[in-house]
């Protein structure tokens, strides 16, 4: 077995080790989280990198420094066993915590899950025999995307909402070409998918220089997540793959992207902003019941003010792109035909910037059931009389196509007619697939006077025949049916708990 192989496999039989004992993926890649930032860390300060680490000695509840505490380091924490281990290890989680930059990032609201002091020094020296920071990026990533992935397939968890699948960023960076010296947003980042597929295809398509490749490390990825938990492992995947610097600053913010309009102006943003309709937040009333209020964000920057939370993030996104910046974002289908405030947004940008592309996404893709997505590329462009977007290229990869996420993901492979089609390296050299003569092409136009056109300028355009609807033998198999029965039922509870929701005035459970 290959050395890489082996790390892997051990990786994996003590999360099922932990597993058994009550300890789930989610609890089990945190605590991997801080142990391994620790040994890295430990490893920095040694040669050959002698890097200058401080890291603070131990902290009462209080915050106060503890008399003759210990370093918080790896050297203290591996050396101990038993109960002295597992209250070290606390102190230490919730001394690290209150610390600025990358180190307080990464260990904020840190709790220890391993409560079986012998398991937990299992962990620690399963990640004691190794070398991290000599080993390459690429299988450190391995480790820590393998574990990202089997996290968010623990449905119970509800992590696969941060988790968008691989093959669908890698299309979509591959349709954008980021270029180096340039800089990358994602407002709402989950575990960092999309900044480790841009910086891959930077690597692989450009012989970096000196000053690309500190820019590329330090100065190209920003980004917001608002969830502690799975910023910290945006932080520590990002910091894996050679991103960022072990005791500098993190480029993760805390805050709701939604909230102001900061002001950074980006050349790229590729994001998935969050499912669900609705931007809420709890309070507990007078009685001490906890009641859910819709968030409208009141922007000047926006074209239209509402609760919608999708149609929020692709006002902000636009902001945040420099007036050459390039966009793609992933948006469920009630973006492309809801009236009202959507029809207003859709107008301003098919005005503002040029929506090139929109590629619709078939169900079965994400981890939360019933989505209907779909990307929409778009490029700022500078303030005009005239209307940016002259005619808009529709790839429908949904009609006909059929996925499940454990028996038949969706690949990479799956994507490339629809990247060739979109021609990133010259899109004015697009040509149609379909047409009067060939009516099974997944790829066509629609000038903007037909859009126009549409009623409440809908977006919602499919052309091919649903062959299931009519041709009895040309059923998918009896599993993907009962999925996307299941996805279709999910999909209708979620618009009727919606409904239910507006008229009580909330946004139900």
């Amino acid at each position: 077995m290959s050395n890489e192989a082996s790390i892997i496999s051990k990786v994996w039989s003590l999360a099922n080790v932990l597993r058994d004992d009550g300890v789930g993926y989610g609890d089990y890649l945190e605590q991997i989280t801080y142990l391994l930032f620790l040994k890295m860390a430990e490893e920095m300060s040694k040669p050959p990198y002698s890097k200058k680490i401080t890291l603070p000695r131990l902290k009462d509840v209080s915050g106060k420094e503890i008399k003759n505490g210990e370093i918080c380091n790896w050297e203290n924490l591996s050396s101990k066993n038993g109960a002295e281990l597992e209250s070290f290890y606390s102190q230490l989680l919730r001394t690290l915590s209150t610390e600025k930059g990358m180190l307080g990032q990464i260990f904020t609201k840190s709790q220890n899950k391993i409560q079986d002091p012998a398991k937990l020094l299992k962990v620690i020296d399963l990640i004691d025999k190794e070398q991290w920071t000599m080993m390459g990026a690429d299988l450190k990533g391995k480790i820590y995307e393998g574990l990202l992935e089997k996290n968010a397939e623990d449905t119970k968890s509800g992590a696969g909402q941060y988790f968008t699948p691989r093959a669908l960023i890698k299309a979509m960076v591959e349709c954008v070409r980021p270029e180096p010296m340039h800089t990358i947003c994602d407002p709402a980042c989950g575990t960092g998918g999309f900044f480790l597929a841009s910086y891959d295809f930077i690597v692989n398509n450009n012989k970096l220089n000196k000053e690309q490749k500190e820019f590329l490390k330090n100065k190209t990825f920003y980004g917001n997540e608002i969830v502690a938990n799975t910023r910290r492992m945006c932080l520590m995947n990002m910091f894996l793959h050679n991103i960022g610097e072990i005791d500098g600053e993190s480029f993760i913010s805390s805050a709701d992207a939604l909230i102001s309009d900061e002001g950074t102006r980006y050349d790229y943003v590729v994001a998935n902003p969050p499912f669900g309709k609705k931007s809420s937040m709890t309070f507990t009333n007078e009685e001490g019941e906890q009641e859910k209020e819709d968030l409208v964000y009141n922007r000047q920057d926006f074209w239209a003010t509402t609760s919608n939370k999708q149609l929020n993030f692709l006002q902000h996104i636009r902001t945040l792109l420099k007036t050459t910046g390039q966009a793609a974002v992933v948006l469920p289908d009630n973006v492309l035909f809801e009236g009202g405030a959507g029809e207003t947004v859709r107008k301003e940008l098919l005005k503002t910037t040029e929506l090139h592309t929109i590629l619709r996404l078939p169900t079965g893709v994400f981890y939360k059931q019933g989505v209907k997505a779909n990307v929409l590329f778009f490029d700022n462009r500078p303030a005009s009389k005239e209307g940016w977007t002259k005619e808009i290229w529709f790839y429908d990869y949904r009609t006909n196509i059929h996925h499940t996420l454990k028996k038949d993901p969706m690949k990479l492979e799956d994507l490339k007619d629809f990247i060739k089609c979109f021609n990133p390296e010259n899109r004015s050299k697009r040509k149609e697939t379909w047409s009067t003569k060939n009516t099974e092409g997944r790829w066509r136009k629609y000038r903007y006077e037909e859009i126009l056109e549409r009623d409440k300028t809908s977006l919602d355009i499919f052309w091919l025949k649903d062959k299931s609807l009519a041709d009895l033998d040309n059923l998918p198999d009896p599993d993907i049916l009962a999925n996307e029965i299941i996805e279709d039922l999910e999909a209708g509870l979620e618009n009727f708990r919606e409904l239910m929701a507006t008229i009580n005035g909330g946004e139900g459970g």
